[in-house]
C-alpha cells in the first residue's frame, strides 16, 4: 500500500468542503480525478510533483467504496480515516440515530482489531 498516497487523499479531501461534497456524490469519478490531477502535486504547487503517482487497485476499490474498514487494514491513518468519513457519515447517521452515531459504528466495525497489534500507519 502506498501509504502516503491514501493518507494525502484522505487529509486533502477532508479539509475542503469542494471535494468532499465531490467525493460523497461521485466517489469513482473523485479519486480517479484526484489520482490523475491533484495527488501528484506537492504542497499545492504544480512545479513540484510527488513520485509517487498512482494508487493500488485495491486502495483504489476502498476509496471509491468509502471502504474504512479495508483501508484501516491496509494501514491508513486512523485519525485520517475516522475524520475523513465523519464528514460524510456524521450528519445522516446522527439525524436516525442520535450524536456520535457513525463513530459508534466505525468502532463496531473495527471491533475486531480490540487486542490486536493496529496495522502501522508509517510511510
Amino acid at each position: 500500500m502506498s501509504k502516503y498516497f491514501v493518507n494525502k487523499f484522505l487529509f486533502m479531501v477532508d479539509r475542503d468542503p469542494a471535494l468532499l461534497r465531490q467525493y460523497t456524490i461521485d466517489p469513482h469519478g473523485l479519486v480517479a480525478r484526484w489520482e490523475q490531477t491533484i495527488g501528484a502535486t506537492l504542497l499545492s504547487n504544480s512545479a513540484e510533483e510527488s513520485t509517487v503517482l498512482s494508487l493500488t487497485v485495491d486502495e483504489r476499490n476502498a476509496l471509491t467504496a468509502h471502504d474504512f474498514v479495508a483501508l484501516f487494514e491496509m494501514g491508513a491513518h486512523f485519525f485520517l480515516n475516522l475524520t475523513l468519513f465523519i464528514g460524510i457519515y456524521d450528519e445522516p447517521y446522527a439525524a436516525r440515530s442520535g450524536p456520535l452515531s457513525f463513530q459508534r459504528e466505525f468502532a463496531g466495525k473495527l471491533a475486531h482489531w480490540q487486542g490486536l497489534t493496529y496495522p502501522s500507519v508509517a510511510t
